[in-house]
């Protein structure tokens, strides 16, 4: 692979969010600053949706309209760059290939969360991933007991230090990553392996049990996916603390097919 397809989200004094194909996939705070991220996973070939988000809400709140006076500092940018393997994901060694600004000039009043669209062709042929044909889900408060009996079992196998239920859970989306980056299946599960067998080995890992109460299941992608958080939005439902006194998590977005889950994303 010579090239790596990225999104780079820049701001400075709001808050801002990148979403492609209807998936938020980055966050950058107010404080100057860029979010990098690569997108192949949650690429199609063809029209793409593209889409800036200024003030987002927290995640699965839809967030009150609220004026938003500008001082000719706030902005943001949401870039889709092609750069080389190896270099810097910046506008200036990079082809772009779409691009999304909001700078208001000041004394201008906007109403927040405000949206920005773009739809991009896109000259790179990906293949139909699988969660664009996974059906939606219509309410998704609905799976919300079966939901955490799933994770229920992923967060076991961890608890007692066994990656298994984990890896086997998250196959169809070792398979797809592995395709999207031109990587090696076995190297990419190994690496989850030796991730949770190597923080467990120094202090067992203690990952809440999710429970129907105290799980947020947020609909992507027009409710094709589900994203497992903790209540407030913040947290991945599956995480645990290590050793040192950090947190590691695990992202999980689930397909619902014929009543069962896939971990795809």
């Amino acid at each position: 692979m010579e090239r790596l397809l990225v999104l780079r989200l820049d701001s400075i004094g709001v808050v801002a969010e990148a979403q492609l194909n209807g998936v938020p996939l980055a966050r950058s705070g107010p404080a100057a600053g860029a979010v990098t991220v690569p997108i192949h996973e949650y690429t199609l070939s063809g029209a793409n949706d593209l889409q800036l988000v200024i003030q987002p809400p927290p995640p699965g709140q839809a967030g009150a309209p609220a004026p938003l006076l500008s001082d000719g500092q706030r902005g943001a940018s949401l870039r889709l760059l092609l750069p080389r393997i190896g270099q810097l994901a910046h506008p200036e060694n990079a082809r772009t290939l779409a691009q999304i600004d909001w700078a208001p000039p000041s004394g201008e009043v906007s109403e927040v969360p405000a949206t920005l669209r773009q739809t991009v062709e896109l000259p790179i042929a990906f293949p139909r991933w699988r969660w664009f044909d996974a059906p939606p889900v219509p309410d998704p408060q609905v799976l919300l007991p079966q939901a955490a009996a799933y994770l229920q079992g992923l967060a076991l196998g961890l608890a007692r230090g066994d990656p298994e239920p984990l890896v086997l859970a998250a196959r169809l989306r070792f398979e797809e990553l592995a395709l999207a980056y031109q990587r090696n299946l076995a190297d990419d599960v190994g690496r989850l392996r030796l991730q949770v067998q190597q923080w467990h080995a120094k202090a067992p890992l203690q990952p809440p049990m999710p429970k129907a109460d105290a799980l947020m299941l947020r609909p992507l992608a027009g409710g094709r996916l589900l994203e497992c958080l903790t209540p407030d939005g913040l947290l991945p439902a599956l995480h645990s603390p290590v050793a040192g006194g950090g947190r590691i998590a695990w992202p999980l977005r689930l397909a619902v097919i014929e009543g069962r889950f896939y971990v795809i994303r």
